[in-house]
């Protein structure tokens, strides 16, 4: 069930995230996968697929549920879900600049 969601004004403090790695619109794609856009017109797939099979996820665990991966969120232009983890858009805008998927390793 593909999903989307776009980034937000922050109503308490009227800050909308510009920087050109922040990320502006999420889709959930089938997989663990999601496509990013980010402020600079710059996009890609983010495979999280490796979740599932890392040993040691930590505080990422919560991910390997289909369910739980899907509640994918915005917050400052940060893929964030609601246990607080979140992925670092400069970090994903970096691996993504010279290639349109990049795993994420867990």
């Amino acid at each position: 069930m593909p999903g989307q969601t776009a980034a937000k004004e922050d109503p308490a403090v009227g800050v909308i995230p510009a920087a050109p790695w922040r990320i502006q619109a999420v889709s959930l794609l089938p997989e663990y996968k999601l496509a990013v856009v980010f402020c600079d017109g710059s996009n890609g797939i983010v495979d999280c697929s490796n979740i599932l099979a890392s040993t040691n996820p930590g505080v990422h665990a919560p991910l390997a549920s289909p369910e739980f991966f899907a509640q994918v969120r915005l917050e400052l232009g940060a893929l964030t879900w609601p246990n607080g983890v979140d992925l670092d858009p400069g970090w994903l805008h970096a691996e993504l600049v010279d290639k349109k998927t990049w795993s994420v390793p867990f």
